[in-house]
């Protein structure tokens, strides 16, 4: 069997922000993965619709607290600190690799190096210098500085290295990372001031942003001013856009029928509406930009003496289910097609790797492979060979809503209906990071939505060692997908894409996991077009309408 050296291992682990943020479904808080980008491009707008002058507002369901981007831990915080600070590489909505305070960049899967472009200056006028750049790099480097962005943007003990004559950083990593200049690139640049005094940054800002903050009301708004001078936007920025806003406020609105209600109404711009109120918009035609994740998977308990161990079982279970039906149930019909375990815009690698590699629908298949098993289905259910009847606890998050129990009974009567003793199990967030993810309880089947944006950070959740040792909670152990896991990491940034796809699809292949569905969250807009990037509103894609 293929083996990944200790080094890859710990290359690929980074578990420190990598786990936390992609066990999406079972962990406490709302922790993002997304990157702290954005884009330059703009919805296509007839320049003559475009109104300069403008304020734009923007929901936020929560307050963000402490505004410090390199300690911001949910996705509220994240978005405003995209508003104020600039990051050394940005991506367009496709996701592609864009300039951002670095003009160029090279590196392997342990060395970057970033050209910073000439004349970037702070929102307190000072110059951005290679040296600031790298500070903040080896800040988070640093675990014990406890950064959230450490294990996400930065490696555990890299470090980095400033050239001024060059005026280029470099940053080196302990072990292979084939996202290198990815994740470093993703990561927000704090300026002097605040690298010296971070208590500047709780309610305040200190970046080279397009915005600055002018007004804080806490729980209330934030109002942000856009800089003239900004001249270093995304990609090919130009500085002579029209239906830019000057003005930026970030407007708390817990309720969501409130915030619906002000979008409908022109008090609010832009809302990301995922309840009922969400139809009114449509019905409206608002202007609309869906956030497609990863969300409907089955995972398959596979330690020994478990039915899920066995590949027949996976693979019977999975022939009696119609996934497309299952997929609609769970979003209330307002999902995607899943095309793999990670939606491509989110990821380097946009391959579909799940059509043609799950086994279809088929009734009669799933009894003729569980006989083939050794389990006889007949009329009393399905037994093995000594009459011990095949059973399936499933579990399911019931933080989820309403959609997911009713996911859950649709497996339960299609698995019935063939012989199988089903009992569902509706467990809540600390109790799945227990019993499922930290392999303290008896599950055999379960809805574990995994969101990652990046396919080296799903090897530590589906490979290596078991809880209590390890992350590895379906205690899966598939030959081909580390076969290529090991041909992957020695690549840098899509080079290795082909054989990440090729990883990923023996995991199908082998009914290891079932993705089924992918979900849409809407943000709906109203006087104002944008884009998303990379999970979130861009702020240089904002534009202003008559």
């Amino acid at each position: 069997m293929a083996r990944i050296t200790n080094a890859e291992r710990m290359t690929l682990m980074n578990t420190q922000g990598m786990i936390k943020a992609a066990l999406s479904a079972f962990t406490v808080g709302a922790l993002s993965l997304t990157m702290a980008a954005c884009s330059g491009s703009a919805p296509k707008t007839d320049s003559n619709e475009l109104a300069n002058g403008k304020t734009f507002t923007l929901r936020l369901s929560v307050d963000p607290g402490s505004l410090d981007p390199l300690f911001a831990s949910n996705s509220v915080t994240q978005q405003t600190a995209r508003f104020l600070y600039d990051t050394l590489v940005n991506f367009d909505p496709d996701g592609n690799v864009v300039a951002g305070l670095a003009q160029s960049w090279q590196g392997t899967t342990t060395e970057a190096t970033f050209t910073l472009r000439k004349n970037v200056t702070c929102s307190d006028g000072t110059a951005l210098t290679p040296e600031i750049v790298a500070a903040n790099i080896n800040f988070v480097g640093d675990p014990s500085n406890n950064s959230t962005r450490t294990g996400i943007s930065v490696a555990p003990g890299a470090t980095a290295t400033a050239d001024s004559e060059k005026g280029t950083v470099t940053v080196t990593t302990p072990s292979p990372e084939p996202f290198l200049i990815r994740n470093v690139g993703n990561m927000p640049i704090v300026c002097a001031a605040g690298t010296k005094d971070r208590s500047l940054l709780a309610q305040g800002a200190d970046g080279t942003g397009m915005y600055t903050l002018t007004e804080v009301a806490s729980g209330d708004h934030y109002t942000l001013t856009r800089r003239k001078d900004y001249a270093w936007g995304p990609g090919d920025w130009k500085t002579d856009q029209e239906g830019l806003p000057d003005k930026v406020v970030l407007k708390v609105v817990s309720n969501e029928t409130t915030a619906a209600n002000l979008l409908l109404s022109g008090e609010v711009n832009a809302a990301t509406i995922v309840g009922p109120d969400k139809q009114r918009l449509q019905a409206k035609k608002a202007f609309q930009r869906d956030l497609v994740t990863a969300l409907g998977q089955i995972w398959f308990n596979q330690k020994p003496g478990l039915p899920g161990a066995d590949e027949k079982v996976r693979r019977a279970l999975t022939q009696a289910l119609k996934l497309d039906e299952l997929g609609q149930v769970v979003t209330s019909g307002a999902g995607k097609p899943a095309t793999g375990l990670i939606a491509p815009v989110l990821s380097p690698c946009k391959q579909d790797t799940l059509t043609g590699n799950l086994p279809e629908h088929d009734i009669d298949a799933a009894k003729a492979t569980l006989d083939s098993a050794g389990w006889k289905v007949g009329a009393n259910g399905v037994r093995s060979k000594d009459g011990t009847p095949l059973k399936i606890e499933f579990f399911y998050p019931s933080t989820m809503g309403p959609t997911f129990a009713a996911g859950a009974e649709l497996i339960k009567d299609v698995w019935s209906g063939i012989g199988v003793d089903v009992l569902l199990r509706p467990v809540t967030d600390a109790e799945g990071s227990s019993l499922i993810l930290g392999g303290q309880g008896g599950w055999n089947a379960a809805f574990v939505p995994i969101g990652v944006s990046l396919p080296n950070e799903l090897v530590p959740l589906v490979s290596g060692p078991t809880p209590p040792n390890g992350s590895n909670f379906a205690f899966l152990n598939n030959a081909g997908y580390l076969e290529n896991v090991q041909k992957a990491v020695g690549a840098t940034e899509e080079a290795g894409c082909e054989h990440w796809a090729a990883a990923e699809k023996s995991l199908f292949e082998h009914v290891d996991i079932v993705p089924f569905v992918n979900s849409a969250t809407p943000t709906f807009a109203e006087g104002a077009t944008f884009e998303l990037s990379d999970g979130q509103l861009a702020p240089a894609s904002v534009r202003m309408l008559r």
